[in-house]
């Protein structure tokens, strides 16, 4: 006869608990949850002081976390998780024909109260000395029928070459590095940035901390964040990485992916700027991705 170290119908007795109007979706998920929880403390032997310093890094996740710095994400972050939810979110839409443009995770520095620019505005306010300026610019268009979509807004946001997001400096002016533009007649959008350089995530956190714990370098390659929206489509959120970056192969955040990956190339004739970046952007129709059962949010 089988012997338990551990009770073993506790799990069971858990999930039973819930009632019968528990959604199918939401009992589905936390009974998932529950057992990999449950088997990770007994197969690991969790003791409680070590239960109590993941509770303790979890509350101090969110008493750090504010409207302009997400800490809990950037917990998930750096162990992977929103990295791989990214994933299976635009495999999912992929299967379903559903994700002509990789997507990204958001990242713990988004701002919701970011002001619209004008095309062609600099976003770089406070610029720093070593900054290489860039041009950047594209076209927003309809996946299927690849004609532009007017008034579609893309969002960006960017740190500044000494690792730091606005929110993060106080020597920048707020929303340096942002803007929020909308896609002209042509479906062109069009603004002036920096060349992105790698930065650290913050080590004044739970996150940072993990990371040291874990012997980890806490570096993300360069990159550009982009939010783009159109009313009837599927949201995008992803972000782009410079090719010639060292941190491409071991991002602390594990969010590169191959598509992803672009050139910025040399700029003629501009003042403001010597080096240049074409990315265009496909968004899907949300009654197309319905026909085709995509079920995913935030692909595109």
């Amino acid at each position: 006869m089988a012997t338990h170290r551990f009770d073993p119908n506790f799990t069971d007795n858990v999930i039973n608990a819930m009632g019968p109007k528990t959604s199918p979706r939401l009992r589905q998920l936390m009974t998932g949850l529950i057992r990999h929880v449950h088997d990770f403390a007994r197969e690991e032997e969790l003791t409680v002081d070590e239960w109590m310093q993941g509770v303790k890094l979890l509350n101090w996740a969110g008493q750090m976390s504010t409207d302009r710095r997400n800490e809990g994400q950037l917990v998930c972050d750096v162990i992977g998780l929103e990295s791989l939810v990214d994933e299976i979110t635009f495999k999912l839409a992929e299967e379903a024909k559903d994700a002509p443009t990789a997507t990204a995770i958001l990242g713990p520095f988004f701002r919701a109260d970011t002001p619209y620019r004008q095309n062609g505005d600099n976003i770089v306010v406070t610029k720093p000395k070593d900054g290489e300026m860039a041009y950047m610019h594209g076209r927003v268009v309809d996946f299927d029928t690849k004609k532009p979509l007017v008034g579609a807004t893309v969002e960006v946001w960017q740190a500044s070459t000494n690792g730091l997001y606005e929110q993060q400096d106080p020597e920048q002016i707020e929303f340096n590095l942002r803007g929020k533009f909308k896609t002209d007649a042509d479906g062109r959008y069009y603004f002036h940035c920096l060349r992105p350089t790698p930065y650290p995530v913050p080590f004044d956190g739970p996150a940072g901390k993990m990371l040291q714990a874990m012997d980890r370098h806490p570096f993300r390659p360069a990159h550009i964040h982009i939010l783009a929206t159109y009313e009837g489509y599927r949201p995008l959120t992803t972000q782009i990485f410079d090719r010639k970056d060292k941190y491409l192969t071991n991002d602390s955040v594990f969010a590169v992916k191959d598509s992803l990956i672009v050139d910025f190339v040399e700029r003629k004739g501009d003042p403001q700027a010597g080096l240049e970046l074409e990315y265009d952007i496909k968004l899907v129709h949300y009654e197309i991705a319905a026909s085709t059962n995509g079920t995913t949010n935030g692909s595109a």
